[in-house]
């Protein structure tokens, strides 16, 4: 299952919504990385065991479930997981892309893409059920991601 969707960050034409840098925006998504049991309150543990100058492998626990991701780092441009597929994780990949078309507007686009069936599902399948449960849980987690950033922004947490 391939799944994209963007989420607006900044749009000049909508002074009520508070605006985020690219330099804000790139220290919360390197949040994201680093500490995601700040957006994730299931995850029990993160370990980094590895890491590049522009990479990282790190290990998270969810109760009995392990996951390892390999992440690529692209500095205020772009991160991209892959997490490894294991007995408990059927693996898959998250690209995050910064995109800003123009002066005052920013965009985040996620693209998953997981090993999740897609094709020739019809409604009521359970494995499309699955499916759109899936989507519709990585847009409200990035949803709420950005929700977080914007909030730690106000406070003056994100620089």
């Amino acid at each position: 299952m391939r799944f994209e969707h963007l989420i607006e960050v900044n749009n000049a034409a909508s002074p009520a919504v508070v605006a985020l840098t690219i330099e804000q925006l790139w220290r919360g998504l390197m949040l994201r990385v680093e500490h995601p049991q700040r957006f994730l309150e299931h995850i029990d543990t993160v370990a980094v065991l590895e890491r590049g100058d522009d990479w990282l492998l790190r290990e998270i626990s969810f109760g009995p479930m392990t996951v390892r991701d390999r992440i690529t780092l692209e500095p205020h441009t772009g991160i991209h997981f892959e997490t490894e597929a294991n007995a408990q994780h059927q693996g898959g990949s998250l690209t995050i892309s910064i995109e800003s078309p123009e002066e005052g507007h920013l965009f985040l686009r996620f693209v998953y893409d997981t090993p999740v069936p897609e094709q020739e599902l019809n409604a009521g399948d359970d494995a499309a059920d699955y499916a759109a449960y899936l989507k519709a849980a990585y847009q409200q987690m990035d949803i709420e991601m950005m929700r977080q950033l914007r909030e730690w922004t106000i406070l003056g947490q994100l620089g």
